[in-house]
C-alpha cells in the first residue's frame, strides 16, 4: 500500500469551515511535538506497523480532527477560519524513516540508583540530528505547500527500540489537546479492524467547535492582569498602532525559527524532594522548580553578561479547561500564561522561600476571569503584547524562565496496542527560555527540557545548586 492509499479517509472529510479562536490564532507559526519510544520486548516481527500507523492517523483525522488538514485564513466576514476543502487539503507528511545506526549512539544513560532496575535512558535529540544521518524532521508550516503535521516512524539499527515522533501546529490545540489527540490516534490503532468495519466509536470525541469556549467565556468577567500593568509602565508605547482586525496580521506573521539550544535537566524523586526541603517544603514542585530556576539562570546571565539586569521575569501557563464550564475534551486552546516580574536583587537576595512564594502569588492564583482578561489583551492591545513577547528574553537587560507543566498529561496511555512508551523525546521547540517539564517514567523524576543558549547553559550547570539538585542530560 503507497502513503496515497492511507490518504484514501481523508477524501470523506466534508467542506467546512472550522473557526478559530483568539487563542488559537496567537500561538499561529508556533509548533508542539513529542518523541515516544516503544520497546519492541517480544522480537515481534510486526511491532508499530507503518501501514496501521497511517491508516489509522488519517481515518482518525478524517472522522474527529478535520481542522489538521484545513488551511489557515481570513473569511469574508474578517474572522479567522480553517478551511476544509476536499479537493485541497494540507495533507499530513508521514514517513517511515530507517536509521542506519543503533539507537544507542544517541542515547545518554544515567544510573536509576537502585540495583535490581537498568539505568534510565534519554534521546538526545541534538546528537540524532548530527550524527544520524538524516535530516531534522521537516518544517511544520502552512507557508508554501508545506504540511501542518508531520508523523515520522523511526526505526534503528539493530535495536527493538522504535520513535513515533508527531509535530503539528500549535494553532490546533493546547497541550491538554496535543495530548488527547495521541491517545485517540493510539485508541484507533488498538480497534483498526473494527473502525474499518464502522463498528467502533471513540469513549469522549474531542470538542473541536471553538464556539463552545466563546460561549463559557462570554458569561465571565475579567479579571485584572497585574503583569499587564508591570508592562504599561515600563514599555514606551509603539508610534505604529496594530490593525482593531487580529486575524490577518496573526495569520501573515512569520513562522518562529526553531532554536537549537535545547538541553535536558533531570530531577531524581530523591533530589525534588531535597529541592522542596531546601526552598519551600509547603510549595509544589512546580513553584520550587521555578524559584530553583530563576535564581540559578540569573546568576548565569550575570556571569555571561557582566552585568544584573533589572527585572527577572517567571512565566508559568494554566489550563482555562480547570478554572471554568469549558469541556476536558474541547480540542482547541485554552491554555493561558501569569507572568511574575520580580526585581533581580529580591530574585538574588531573598530567601528561597520568600521568593518561591512571591512566584506563587503572581502565578498560582488564576481564575477564568484572567483567561478572559489575556484574551481581550490579545484582541485589543496586539502592539503590547508584541512588545512583552521582546521583552520576555535572557539578555543583559532582562531575566527570564518560562515553565509548562506537562507531568500530568496522559503519555502512558498513548498506547497503540504494543504497552505504554518506555521513555520520551522531545523535538526542537521556540522561543529562548521556554521549558517544558515532562514527566519521568523510569524512576518517577521529571525531566526540564530547557531552551537556554548554550554559553550560557554552561556556566548555569558549574552553579553549585545546580550541580547539587540536577543532573544534567545535555
Amino acid at each position: 500500500m503507497t502513503i496515497d492509499n492511507y490518504f484514501v479517509p481523508l477524501a470523506n472529510i466534508k467542506a467546512q469551515e472550522i473557526e478559530l479562536s483568539t487563542f488559537d490564532l496567537a500561538v499561529y507559526g508556533i509548533i508542539v511535538g513529542d518523541i515516544y519510544f516503544y520497546k519492541n520486548e517480544q522480537k515481534d516481527a510486526s511491532f508499530m506497523p507503518f501501514g496501521a500507523l497511517a491508516q489509522s492517523f488519517c481515518m482518525l483525522v478524517a472522522d474527529h480532527y478535520p481542522v489538521i488538514v484545513g488551511r489557515p485564513t481570513v473569511n469574508s466576514a474578517g474572522k479567522g477560519v480553517m478551511a476544509v476543502d476536499p479537493s485541497n487539503l494540507c495533507l499530513p507528511d508521514i514517513a517511515e524513516v530507517f536509521i542506519d545506526h543503533p539507537i544507542e549512539l544517541f542515547l545518554e544513560t544515567r544510573p536509576s540508583g537502585s540495583e535490581d532496575k537498568p539505568n534510565l535512558l534519554f534521546f538526545n535529540t541534538r546528537k540524532f540530528h548530527r550524527d544520524s544521518g538524516v535530516d531534522c524532521l521537516p518544517q511544520v508550516t502552512y507557508k508554501s505547500d508545506h504540511s501542518a503535521a508531520i508523523v515520522r516512524v523511526l526505526r534503528f539499527k539493530n535495536s527493538p527500540y522504535v520513535g513515533i515522533s508527531f509535530a503539528s501546529s500549535h494553532m490546533l490545540y493546547d497541550g491538554i489537546g496535543l495530548y488527547a489527540f495521541m491517545n485517540h490516534w493510539a485508541e484507533y490503532m488498538r480497534n483498526l479492524n473494527a473502525i474499518r468495519n464502522g463498528t467502533y466509536q471513540l469513549a469522549e470525541p474531542p470538542i473541536n467547535n471553538r464556539q463552545v469556549m466563546t460561549n463559557c467565556l462570554d458569561k465571565v468577567e475579567p479579571l485584572e492582569l497585574p503583569f499587564i500593568k508591570h508592562f504599561k509602565e515600563i514599555l514606551p508605547p509603539m508610534q505604529m498602532p496594530f490593525p482593531t482586525n487580529i486575524a490577518p496580521v496573526l495569520l501573515s506573521s512569520p513562522d518562529m525559527p526553531l532554536i537549537q539550544d535545547q538541553h535536558v535537566l533531570h530531577f531524581s524523586p530523591a533530589n525534588l524532594e531535597r529541592m522542596r526541603q531546601h526552598i519551600d517544603k509547603d510549595q509544589t514542585v512546580n513553584t520550587v522548580l521555578a524559584a530553583f530556576l530563576a535564581r540559578n539562570i540569573l546568576l548565569a546571565n550575570i556571569n555571561v553578561f557582566g552585568t544584573e539586569p533589572k527585572t527577572s521575569y517567571v512565566m508559568m501557563a494554566y489550563d482555562g479547561r480547570t478554572r471554568s464550564a469549558i469541556p476536558r475534551n474541547f480540542s482547541g486552546n485554552v491554555s493561558s500564561t501569569a507572568i511574575a516580574p520580580l526585581p533581580s536583587q529580591m530574585v538574588l537576595t531573598s530567601s528561597y522561600r520568600d521568593l518561591a512564594r512571591a512566584i506563587k502569588e503572581h502565578c498560582s492564583k488564576t481564575e477564568i476571569g484572567h483567561t478572559k482578561a489575556a484574551m481581550l489583551v490579545i484582541e485589543n492591545e496586539l502592539s503590547l503584547l508584541y512588545q512583552i513577547g521582546l521583552a520576555l528574553c535572557n539578555t543583559p537587560m532582562t531575566s527570564y524562565i518560562g515553565m509548562t507543566n506537562l507531568r500530568y498529561m496522559p503519555f502512558d496511555s498513548v498506547d497503540f496496542g504494543f504497552g505504554q512508551p518506555v521513555f520520551l523525546g522531545l523535538d526542537y521547540f521556540q522561543k529562548q527560555g521556554i521549558s517544558r517539564l515532562l514527566p519521568n517514567k523510569q524512576d518517577g523524576g521529571v525531566d526540564l527540557y530547557l531552551n537556554y543558549m548554550d554559553a550560557n547553559f554552561k556556566v548555569f550547570c558549574q552553579l553549585d545548586e545546580v550541580k547539587m539538585l540536577a543532573d544534567v542530560i545535555y
